[in-house]
């Protein structure tokens, strides 16, 4: 597998992109501004995005992304997530009211978008692929993905303030080779970062200290204005496991 960040930034401005990862080139993890980078040609590639949760962050370019190329494809666009996650892009998003509902256009017979339920700890076949549902612990339903080609698995944490399930399914990976994690915050922001479940540099070492797989540790979501701050702060507190800023088109092959 082939993972490529679209972006990564807990905010934009700038060059600065938020969550999404093309993975070959027909999968997204979730979909964010990042996507709107690529060309028509790749998006009309694009067969299934797994999305995390439901913040903005996180599924902004679905609707465009389905009325831009849903036209020229012959199948619809899947959108697999947590079944509340289902409810809340149905009752906010695709709505008729701030967008159309693309799971009824052209027609219910025939949409340009379709929803696929997941659940924790169900693989997701895809053609020789296996995409997990893992933990998450945020404000709202969310979970993580593992990504497994058969040879090394990578996990994204997706929005998360960690927790026990996530890293009992992380241990688990036989195969795991990377971990993308979220640090949204400074341990300035200690209390808001508690208060809205995201990670700040202290609190992430408090979590690395339950990974008990060796594996390369990629920092994701960071604040705009505050990553090289953020980043200070993590080499002080996790420096054993070495972690390192996730970047915009950096690539990973598994």
């Amino acid at each position: 597998m082939r993972l490529k960040v679209l972006g990564c930034s807990g905010g934009i401005g700038g060059a600065q992109r938020t969550t999404s990862l093309l993975v070959d080139e027909d999968i997204l993890i979730d979909a964010g501004t990042g996507v709107g980078d690529l060309t028509l040609e790749a998006l009309a590639r694009i067969d299934h995005v797994f999305v995390t949760h439901s913040h903005l962050d996180h599924v902004t370019s679905i609707p465009f992304l389905a009325d831009t190329v849903g036209g020229q494809r012959d199948k619809p666009l899947t959108v697999h997530t947590l079944p509340e996650t289902i409810a809340d892009l149905k009752q906010h998003l695709f709505n008729e009211k701030l967008w159309p509902d693309f799971t009824r256009i052209p027609s219910p017979q025939k949409p340009l978008l379709r929803f696929s339920p997941v659940a924790l700890g169900s693989p997701v076949p895809l053609n020789g692929r296996t995409i997990t549902p893992v933990p998450a612990d945020h404000v709202v339903p969310a979970v993580g993905y593992a990504l497994d080609s058969g040879a090394a698995s990578l996990v994204f944490s997706g929005d998360t303030a960690g927790g026990d399930a996530f890293w009992r399914a992380v241990n688990d990976i036989d195969n795991l080779r990377y971990v993308i994690i979220e640090t949204s915050f400074s341990d300035a922001e200690r209390a808001l970062a508690l208060k809205a479940r995201h990670l700040c540099p202290s609190l992430l070492a408090e979590q690395l200290a339950l990974l008990k797989q060796p594996a390369e540790i990629y920092i994701t979501h960071l604040k705009p204005g505050e990553s090289g701050k953020i980043m200070r702060e993590i080499e002080t507190h996790a420096s054993p496991w070495q972690p390192k800023m996730l970047r915009q088109q950096q690539v990973f092959d598994f």
